[in-house]
């Protein structure tokens, strides 16, 4: 094969390649650019939850309390009454919480039942066996329910599947910016760039956090 041939071909095929990357790369941080602007801000604000210097969190306060009456077909389980509280009170449990095994000889079964939305939520706390059980209503300020999305409660499904293509842009995106930054570049200037010392200080942050 001729030389003078081959690598005039490989040129265009490395330049189209990367002219198809940096398109991926465009297109997939337009649609990502607002999730990384509220997620950036929301993970700085609960970085910063604890501690004499904390940042403002939101606020949560309580909206109402009533005790509710539950039939005997609800209380066999906490599937059971969920289905109750969806069909009677129109209200969906999107989250269940039941004891673990070895948490069910210290004291009571106890079952809580939460959902709602990133502003009004909702929590049932029900002792097993028991005809009745305490409904908690909380409303969250703006700030707090902008955290309650960055930890995926209280937007549903629809909020799921949309924070999960945010994660996959975050990716992509990621994966891309480094093809695109490592192209043309040598490994001396790979071990001598800011990549190596942002790798670096992962790994002197990350590995005594982890181990």
């Amino acid at each position: 094969m001729n030389p003078t041939i081959s690598k005039p071909a490989s040129r265009r095929t490395g330049h189209a390649t990367y002219r198809w990357i940096r398109q991926a790369h465009l297109w997939v941080g337009a649609w990502g650019a607002l999730a990384a602007v509220l997620y950036g801000f929301t993970g700085l604000v609960m970085n910063h939850r604890m501690g004499d210097g904390k940042w403002p969190q939101g606020s949560s306060d309580e909206a109402g309390m009533r005790t509710l009456s539950i039939p005997n077909d609800a209380r066999t389980s906490p599937e059971a009454l969920s289905l109750w509280l969806r069909e009677t009170q129109h209200l969906d449990a999107q989250v269940i919480r039941k004891p673990r095994p070895e948490e069910k000889n210290e004291g009571p079964t106890r079952w809580t039942l939460s959902g709602g939305t990133a502003t009004k939520s909702w929590a049932l706390q029900y002792a097993a066996g028991s005809d009745r059980a305490e409904l908690k209503m909380t409303r969250h300020s703006m700030l707090a329910a902008f955290n309650r999305l960055h930890k995926t409660v209280g937007g549903g499904g629809g909020w799921i599947i949309l924070a999960d293509s945010f994660a996959i842009c975050m990716l992509l995106l990621g994966l891309s910016g480094l093809w695109m930054w490592a192209r043309g570049r040598g490994m001396r200037q790979v071990v001598l760039s800011v990549l190596a010392a942002s790798v670096a200080a992962m790994l002197v942050v990350l590995v005594p956090a982890l181990f």
